[in-house]
């Protein structure tokens, strides 16, 4: 039977770790919190609730129906600690960490879904046009509750995104949940090399408002909306579709953000022990003072919504659509004695207002639903509210 001290040590040093990651940020909830303590009293309340842990785990290794394995016991309270922080914060078991390190660089095979967890699952972002979760009818928002017959609940965010990837022409099984279905859909999924879809583009109202649909915030991607834009001609209205979009560099949003502000914060990015950062417009880098619009989804993430934010918050133009995903956050990877490690959430993206990306998301000074929110599955549609409603702002503005 394993020693219920060995066990208690690796759930200190785990909790330790979280604590001081946390405490000063104030994520202790209520009179007592989720760590049971007061700012005043941080350290002995901590310890209290240690005391109390290896408790349980004697209780439950003493009484419980069977002889329970408090390896498992342990991993599971672990796994939950840190998945109720937030969606990016994960402990991994040592075997899950090795198995995270040892991945093959080499391996480009992807099913084309940006994936994140929402109530502890596994959760769709956005899906990439053509690719093979395009294929099958993924859409953001349904929810994958298997990979392999392992359930999502208990992998960490970012062993699901190791599993879903791998090497082209190799294959995926998964289980999703979707709105309206009562039962799960089991799929294969083929891994392929996937390239991003071409930059959109489009001129509506006789040329005057120049269209842009990035469907990524890559380096290139964003340098070529520059090239757009200065191409455009001075005064041509901008209208941004943001909408399932994923950008994995904050940078790069930050800098599509510019062409369209000439000064202010862009947004901010604090932590307990990571030192603050303010990201100010460069006047040289503002590429226009036209009108513009931003549209945005449920899909949109990461970069994208401090484009987004920065526009709405500076009174630059306006936003439409759905609220986004919200993803804004730093991680560091610490490692643990026995081998394991927690990915932990050191820092988080603010937007000018103050308001942090990863805990509110982005909503829209124009909501305009789409149809899949308004309450039940409809048929295809050709017609785009959100665009249209854009549109209609834009004329509305003097160029």
């Amino acid at each position: 039977m394993v020693c219920v001290s060995h066990i208690f040590k690796r759930i200190v040093f785990a909790i330790a770790v979280v604590i001081c990651a946390t405490l000063v940020l104030g994520f202790a909830l209520g009179e007592f919190g989720w760590i049971g303590v007061h700012a005043g009293d941080d350290q002995d309340g901590a310890y209290r609730q240690m005391r109390v842990y290896a408790e349980v785990l004697r209780k439950i290794q003493n009484y419980y129906v069977t002889p329970p394995d408090i390896n498992s016991v342990t991993n599971g309270a672990l796994h939950g600690l840190l998945d109720s922080l937030d969606p990016d914060s994960s402990y991994l078991t040592p075997a899950e960490y090795k198995m995270y390190k040892d991945r093959p660089a080499t391996e480009n095979g992807h099913v084309g879904i940006t994936i994140s967890k929402r109530f502890g699952y596994a959760t769709i972002v956005n899906v990439l046009p053509g690719s093979p979760a395009d294929q099958e009818h993924l859409r953001d928002g349904d929810v994958i509750d298997l990979i392999e017959g392992q359930s999502t609940h208990d992998l960490p965010l970012a062993l699901v995104r190791f599993m879903l990837a791998g090497k082209p022409s190799t294959s995926v099984t998964i289980s999703v949940v979707r709105p309206f279905k009562p039962d799960p859909d089991k799929m294969t999924l083929n891994r392929v090399a996937l390239t991003a879809p071409p930059l959109g583009e489009q001129f509506y109202e006789n040329a005057s408002i120049l269209y842009l649909k990035p469907g990524v915030l890559t380096t290139s991607r964003v340098d070529d909306i520059a090239a757009k834009i200065k191409g455009a001609g001075k005064g041509r209205k901008i209208l941004l579709d943001l909408r399932d979009t994923t950008g994995d560099d904050p940078k790069e949003g930050l800098r599509l953000a510019n062409f369209f502000i000439k000064q202010g914060t862009l947004a901010s990015l604090e932590g307990q022990k990571f030192p603050t950062q303010t990201f100010t417009a460069d006047p040289a880098q503002c590429l226009t003072d036209a009108p513009v619009a931003v549209l945005v989804n449920h899909g949109t993430y990461g970069a994208s919504e401090l484009v987004a934010a920065a526009v709405e918050d500076l009174k630059r133009g306006d936003v439409v659509g759905e609220r986004t995903f919200g993803e804004g956050a730093v991680q560091r990877t610490i490692d643990l004695p026995d081998s394991a490690a927690l990915m932990l959430t050191v820092a988080k993206y603010e937007d000018p207002a103050g308001k942090k990306i990863q805990d509110d998301a982005v909503t829209p000074n124009l909501v305009v639903a789409s149809p899949e929110d308004d309450g039940e599955p409809i048929p295809p549609s050709n017609v785009d509210d959100q665009l249209n409603q854009a549109l209609a702002l834009l004329k509305t503005k003097n160029g």
